[in-house]
């Protein structure tokens, strides 16, 4: 079935790598000139690698002048399976000839069959249909004191949420008001108040941390943002004993490790924990539309009322028809095991680097976090060099890349991306 998931992935994906292209660290003109449109006009919120893409197909995208590239990044998990998936595309064309939105004002007959099966995927009652990872975490926390509020009868406006240090959950004001990276937060206050922070990881100092008015722990199951930290397999099912013993609500953020990246559908699944809420994003889009959800049982999700929280695109009939494809490519079961299988070639093969440029790997299915030796360059400089290579990954915190392939990714096209990896510390450690 691995295989089979590879055949069904555009031909760019399974004609292997020999079609690789490099990148010789100069921008072209076409390519330059778009970059100097874009530097010109879009606020410079974010640094990219200067690489203009074009089009994409698989684990591969191609830029302006027809290089081609492995994704290591895939849209940070938002293109789980891959650029252009033949069922994804013929959804959303599909439904791009019918309608694509309604508001909720409306009924729309996409909506129904999306939920129910999202709902059936988590073994949860109900879902609230949202658009980015970032209005998913929001509506979560409202979601989280209202329970307080209205069932576990915390007093008003005391209700308080734990989260953890190194967190990354999106770049609202409330949401960065609780990180502790001074990058998202510095600069940007007064924060919404009640939140309190402990270390990750630690599930004692969670536990001290919860008094009679905290209403939830919201948590990543991975730390993605911060550089792939996986707890102690002993962690996440603490915090769940903790917080049943304690009535708060445990709310998994999966909006990046969700959805088969991490070898299982979620990746609480991988440790045996059931959260009471789940967010999702990023990849329930199939890289094509902007899809997020906070699924949950009635007795939680089920608090909100009309008329108290809402979004004119959320659950739209376009999202709606994609999210569906996207469940029913979950399913079977067939592209999680592929992450799983794959994952282990992945970790296999940059294990065999550290000590030689790599201090350290960290990885769960197909998402690695590795750590650059800092005193053989920076995780940027990699990255870049990596792209001269035909392979594009992200730095972050400095010494730190992710690789986060498709997962109608190879085995021959992951013994690339570290082949070209280990070329590119050769190359370092010889300078």
């Amino acid at each position: 079935m691995i295989g089979d998931i590879a055949a069904m992935a555009p031909a760019a994906t399974a004609g292997g790598v020999d079609g690789a292209v490099g990148f010789d660290g100069v921008a072209d003109g076409a390519a330059a000139s778009l970059i100097a449109l874009e530097d010109a006009h879009a606020a410079h919120t974010y640094h990219p690698l200067p690489v203009v893409v074009e089009r994409g197909d698989g684990a591969w995208v191609t830029d302006v002048a027809g290089r081609r590239y492995l994704d290591c990044l895939a849209a940070y998990s938002a293109v789980n399976f891959g650029h252009g998936h033949p069922v994804l595309v013929a959804a959303a064309k599909a439904q791009l000839d019918r309608i694509t939105l309604t508001s909720r004002a409306f009924h729309n007959d996409q909506l129904g069959p999306f939920v129910s099966a999202l709902a059936a995927l988590a073994g949860k009652d109900l879902v609230i249909p949202m658009n980015t990872g970032t209005e998913a975490v929001e509506t979560g926390i409202k979601v989280a004191r209202a329970w307080g509020y209205r069932v576990k009868g915390v007093a008003s406006g005391q209700a308080n949420i734990i989260v953890a240090d190194g967190n990354f959950h999106g770049r609202s004001i409330s949401i960065i008001g609780f990180s502790s990276d001074p990058v998202a937060r510095d600069g940007f206050g007064p924060f919404t108040p009640g939140f309190r922070s402990v270390p990750y990881g630690d599930a004692a100092a969670l536990a001290a941390a919860i008094d009679e008015n905290t209403v939830a722990v919201l948590l990543e199951p991975i730390q993605g943002e911060a550089g792939i930290i996986v707890p102690p397999a002993d962690y996440l099912p603490a915090v769940r004993r903790i917080t049943s013993e304690r009535n708060v609500l445990f709310i998994a953020d999966e909006i990046q490790s969700g959805l088969g990246r991490t070898g299982a559908t979620f990746q609480c699944d991988n440790v045996g924990v059931v959260p009471d809420v789940y967010l999702l994003g990023k990849a329930l889009g199939g890289g094509i539309v902007p899809v997020s959800a906070v699924v949950g049982n009635a007795d939680v999700i089920g608090v909100l009322q009309p008329g108290e929280h809402g979004s004119t695109f959320g659950g739209n009939p376009l999202a709606a028809a994609v999210g569906l494809a996207v469940v029913g490519l979950l399913n079977g079961g067939e592209y999680q095991e592929r992450a799983r299988v794959l994952g282990e070639h992945l970790r296999a093969g940059l294990q065999a680097l550290v000590g030689r440029g790599i201090v350290e790997v960290r990885s769960a299915g197909l998402w690695a976090g590795i750590d650059i030796d800092p005193a053989l360059a920076t995780g940027r400089r990699v990255c870049e060099l990596l792209m001269e290579r035909g392979v594009l990954a992200k730095d972050t915190h400095g010494s730190t890349i992710r690789l986060a392939p498709p997962i109608v990714v190879t085995e021959d096209e992951l013994d690339f991306a570290v082949g070209q990896l280990e070329d590119v510390l050769r190359q370092l450690g010889a300078s």
